[in-house]
């Protein structure tokens, strides 16, 4: 058997150094050019055929295509594969075929990183195993030796992973909420909502599916499953969320439900999640200077996820610093939020020119050519009392490789500048 892996990125690793050893011959494929892939080919198994740059004829000669997440999945390389009759799968598809674990799979625009974590942390308040992974960083592949059938495995799902399935049979599948994204891979919202839809659909009737009935895109997906109904918005009682916002409530009321599923007591999930600290990148405080708060939300990528960033924090005088990748967003209700709640805005990368238009009725609008630059200008304009919140609402890849990238580089310009 010869497996082509398509992308050669943390999920292309995984998948390698698992079908390698399981015997299987192994092709690694991808756009970008061994020089660009130092790091990632340094960590390949040994036994891998490398194609890199030009693709030309990484077909030949194999029996399974497996894509990685950032691989589109109507790509030309994957459209030639099933029109030789050659079947695509991937790390997540593999996984889930082979996990002997009990399965929660979280999905939503947002908050789903937020929600693995803390459900992650609430069902180690149990007597059971587990291992949280998936889109939030974690490969899990590379983990199938240690997983028993005792350990419950919970998994980030995105859209890219969600596609990538043949049929994603959850045990408890939780979708948060559902709001356009990634509309320059899906092309339609209804493609998009289909695609998380997945997350409860072939869901059975042992199985659970964690929905959010105050989201009407969500709350008419019941009827997509035939897994019990559970609307975890409506979860009792509210457990004690240390993080800022109302949406983490939403976040911790659906780790909670996913606790009661597992039968844990009220107690043991109320302790569970007033002992969480958050998730790096998603409203993580840098620290305080000056009576000025410092928090670093990189991984709002897209408006809405701004929107809750900039909501988080009602009565503080904060100063926004935004922009960056990504076009065919609709910022009316950003926009709105904006101005109702930001004292001052600093905008960098690709969208600040459009985002400064967007803004023109705002009192206090500056651009910054770099994010050492609009550190700087954020410090100068934010006052005691306040918060200086990195939230983009935009994508990273106009200046950084991903939003990982962005928030460790707007931690240490914050640190750097008010080191002792």
């Amino acid at each position: 058997m010869t497996a082509l892996v398509v992308g050669a990125a943390r999920s292309g690793i995984a998948l390698a150094t698992h079908l390698i050893g399981a015997g299987e011959s192994v092709r690694v494929t991808d756009r970008k050019r061994a020089v660009e892939l130092r790091d990632e080919l340094a960590q390949m198994p040994p036994g891998v055929d490398l194609k890199l740059g030009d693709q030309t004829g990484a077909l030949e000669g194999v029996d399974i295509v497996y894509a990685s997440p950032g691989v589109p999945w109507d790509s030309p390389l994957l459209n030639d594969a099933r029109a030789r009759g050659i079947p695509v799968s991937s790390e997540i598809d593999l996984f889930l075929k082979l996990c002997p674990g009990t399965v929660v799979g979280i999905t939503g625009t947002n908050g789903k990183t937020t929600t693995t974590a803390l459900t992650g942390d609430v069902l180690a308040a149990g007597d059971r195993p587990v291992i949280v992974g998936g889109n939030i960083g974690d490969t899990v592949l590379d983990r199938l030796d240690e997983i028993t059938p005792e350990h419950w495995v919970v998994l980030e799902l995105s859209t890219f992973q969600l596609e990538s399935v043949e049929r994603p049979r959850l045990h408890v599948g939780v979708i948060l909420n559902i709001t356009p994204d990634h509309l320059d891979r899906h092309q339609t919202f209804e493609r998009y909502v289909d695609l998380k839809a997945r997350a409860i659909e072939f869901g059975g009737p042992d199985d659970f599916a964690v929905l959010n009935s105050r989201d009407e895109i969500v709350r008419d997906l019941a009827t997509r499953t035939r897994a019990q109904v559970v609307w975890f918005d409506q979860h009792q009682p509210l457990p004690p969320m240390p993080l800022p916002g109302a949406h983490n409530m939403e976040n911790a009321l659906a780790a909670a439900a996913v606790g009661r599923i597992a039968g844990l007591s009220d107690d043991a999930i109320k302790l569970a999640i007033r002992s969480f600290r958050g998730v790096e990148h998603r409203l993580e405080l840098v620290g305080e200077w000056a009576g000025v708060r410092w928090f670093n939300d990189s991984k709002a990528t897209n408006p809405d996820a701004g929107r809750v960033a900039v909501n988080a924090f009602p009565g503080a005088p904060v100063v926004l610093i935004a922009g960056g990748y990504g076009s065919g967003f609709e910022l009316s209700a950003w926009v709105a939020d904006v101005l109702a709640k930001t004292e001052a805005v600093v905008l960098m990368g690709a969208s600040a020119e459009l985002l400064q238009e967007a803004l023109r009725h705002h009192p206090k609008v500056l651009r910054a050519s770099s994010l050492e630059e609009a550190v700087e200008m954020a410090a100068n304009l934010s006052r005691i009392g306040g918060v200086v919140l990195l939230s983009p609402a935009y994508k990273s890849y106009d200046m950084f490789k991903d939003f990982a990238e962005r928030g460790n580089q707007f931690k240490a310009l914050v640190r750097k500048r008010f080191a002792a």
